[in-house]
């Protein structure tokens, strides 16, 4: 999927024979994303293991349908399904949160293109059933 967003302009997604979407890629982005993946790098400190715990409950108390995926060495990934959510505010909001926690480091993605087809595939199958 990396490589049609690298060449492609527009995009055709068909499942099983039926054509579900064509148009720009950022576009099918826009209409079928289903969140934002949020991925969050503390500082190393003498407390890095409370400060984590910390920063993941501003994460999940500030914003709606938060969900802690994993963290490893300090760094923890978040996925936030709240699809109301605009960039500008979860940015406002991690730049709160680092200020007050010690935050080396945060990104901000949205959903993949393979996510997007695969939902997609997921639509298909419980279609079947």
């Amino acid at each position: 999927m990396e490589e049609c967003e690298a060449l492609c302009s527009r995009l055709t997604v068909m499942v099983n024979g039926r054509l579900f979407c064509l148009g720009p890629l950022q576009h099918l982005k826009n209409k079928f994303s289903q969140g934002y993946t949020l991925i969050v790098k503390c500082r190393e400190t003498s407390q890095r293991v409370a400060d984590v715990a910390r920063i993941r409950e501003f994460v999940i108390a500030n914003f709606q349908d938060a969900r802690h995926i994993e963290t490893y060495l300090g760094i923890s990934t978040y996925y936030i399904r709240d699809q109301e959510l605009l960039w500008w505010q979860l940015f406002d909001k991690m730049e709160e949160a680092k200020s007050l926690y010690p935050i080396e480091d945060y990104s901000v993605s949205q959903t993949t293109l393979e996510q997007v087809f695969l939902q997609f595939t997921r639509m298909r199958e419980n279609s079947r059933t």
